[in-house]
């Protein structure tokens, strides 16, 4: 089954964030300052997958508008 552009952006997103949590978990933080950047990282990868999903909901509205 063909997948839309969105759809493998959103599943590659949503791999590469679970990845970094993953290796968040297994300890590989170096340090505190390591810890935070890699928080920060997987939060922002979280906050382009939530405001990407929402650019999808907009067109799709603004299409059935129309």
């Amino acid at each position: 089954m063909a997948q839309t552009l969105s759809e493998v952006f959103l599943v590659k997103l949503r791999e590469y964030m679970n990845q970094k949590a993953d290796d968040l978990a297994t300890g590989c933080a170096s340090d505190f300052a390591d810890y935070r950047f890699r928080v920060g990282f997987i939060e922002g990868i979280a906050t382009a997958e939530s405001e990407f999903i929402e650019l999808i909901r907009l067109a799709a509205t603004e299409e059935g508008d129309e």
